[in-house]
């Protein structure tokens, strides 16, 4: 498919993180771009803002007339249901349909690609990895699953021969990818409902590994099952960080590469898994050829992502952290990095699980993390794609938990029973839509302070 044919992209669930990106992409490069969404949101709000034209009706007689199938790209989610009226509107008359990790595919095809593999850290990788290259002036495009605060976009730069992507899993949607330098950063398990088991979840990152041909090219951490290199914290190896102390509330510390000692670089993430993924991010500019002093400049610049550990409130008596962890190693990394911060102090934690298939699997993964915290609030489940599994439901995970300070509490109660806490660090945890009542928990907060 040649996209320079292309004069309409039409999406199919545009409000979502990765397919915003792309909408943001391809109206920048001037193409005429609309799409549906089931529900507004505030990605939604700043992409009609931009200019792109939003429906959230699933109605056909809503997709513009002059949308042909001859120039016309269609990208879709695979969340969106079979049974999709617009959907099988444009299967049934032929138009080109792809999926985005495709259309992925296809834009960095012609360039020097970086992608970020791994089940946990590729947001945050990805969008260091974009923030260095763009910094040190190079001819970058950065696919990002996450908005960026340095630029307030999941999109960053606007070049033409180096792309940065997050090679996602999910549905093997990064085998579409033809890498140049890569790495992945994690192997958990997860998305059973997609793979099954854990042993083919590692046989799909075998295969998107084995699309870097030089394995010097590819970075790895030491305990994963691959061939590359590898990656690690106060361990021997080819990239080996060392030195990590805090200082003003950041981290400053060394990196060991093969050609020479970094010293007191600044990076402001907090968490051990943020020293990973910055970690990653070096090795692989490294590698590109970014000058040190580029690179070091760039991470002590980085802002951090929003909902990946991102402070809405940092006072002296209280402080409110919003995150998007939807797995247990997530959720840990969370609890790691508050009480590495605010030793000692009261925690109150809000957190909405996601998908009912992802609860079922990692119950009680899920309820020994979330016991860590010394109050808990649980909100019903995020169903997102999914519809109700019997048996699977918020009660049944409380029901688990050790914690004895924990309770169910609904989204219309959520406000009034944060704002009855006294605890002086809360932090709210999910990928579901938790993240749209973040500015309103902020306001209720504010009251208190």
């Amino acid at each position: 498919m040649n996209l320079n044919q292309i004069q309409n992209v039409y999406f199919i669930g545009i409000g979502g993180i990765g397919m915003s990106a792309l909408a943001r992409y391809f109206k920048y490069i001037g193409k005429q771009v609309s799409g549906y969404d089931k529900t507004p949101s505030m990605l939604t709000n700043e992409l009609i803002e931009s200019g792109i034209d939003i429906h959230f009706e699933d109605n056909i007689s809503l997709i513009p007339t002059d949308y042909y199938v001859e120039n016309t790209l269609v990208i879709f989610t695979p969340a969106v249901p079979k049974t999709h009226s617009e959907w099988n509107y444009f299967i049934e008359r032929h138009y080109e349909v792809k999926k985005r990790a495709e259309v992925l595919g296809i834009i960095s095809k012609d360039t020097f690609c970086f992608a970020v593999a791994g089940t946990h850290g590729k947001t945050t990788t990805s969008s260091i990895l974009g923030h260095i290259l763009f910094q040190s002036g190079a001819d970058v495009t950065a696919f990002i699953g996450g908005i960026v605060e340095n630029y307030n976009s999941n999109l960053i730069g606007s070049g033409k021969t180096v792309t940065v992507v997050e090679a996602d899993e999910f549905d093997r949607s990064f085998l579409h990818l033809r890498p140049d330098i890569a790495c992945v950063t994690s192997m958990d398990a997860d998305h059973l409902d997609i793979y099954g088991t854990s042993d083919a979840i590692e046989e799909s990152f075998r295969e998107f590994a084995s699309k870097v041909e030089d394995k010097n090219n590819l970075f790895i951490t030491k305990e994963l099952p691959l061939e590359g290199v590898q990656c690690a914290i106060n361990e021997d190896a080819v990239y080996k960080a060392f030195n990590v102390r805090i200082e003003d509330g950041a981290y400053v510390f060394d990196v060991q590469t093969p050609s020479e000692i970094m010293k007191d670089l600044h990076f402001g993430l907090p968490g051990k898994h943020n020293l990973m993924n910055v970690l990653m991010a070096i090795a692989m500019a490294k590698t590109f050829g970014t000058p040190t002093d580029s690179i070091a400049k760039a991470i002590a610049s980085f802002n951090g992502i929003r909902r990946r550990f991102s402070y809405q409130i940092k006072s002296e008596n209280l402080v409110y952290i919003d995150d998007y962890a939807h797995h247990p190693t997530e959720i840990n990394a969370v609890h790691q990095a508050v009480r590495e911060l605010y030793p000692g102090r009261r925690v109150l934690a809000v957190f909405q699980p996601h998908l009912f298939s992802r609860t079922r699997d990692f119950a009680d993964g899920f309820a020994e993390s979330l016991s860590k915290f010394d109050e808990v609030l649980l909100m019903d489940i995020y169903p997102a794609r999914e519809l109700p599994m019997e048996g699977v439901t918020s009660e049944w995970l409380l029901g688990k938990m050790t914690n004895s300070n924990k309770k169910i509490v609904s989204k219309e109660d959520l406000l009034g029973e944060i704002k009855a806490s006294d605890a002086p660090i809360i932090v709210t945890i999910g990928a579901g839509d938790l993240g749209e009542m973040v500015p309103s928990i902020k306001k209720i907060l504010n009251e208190n302070i």
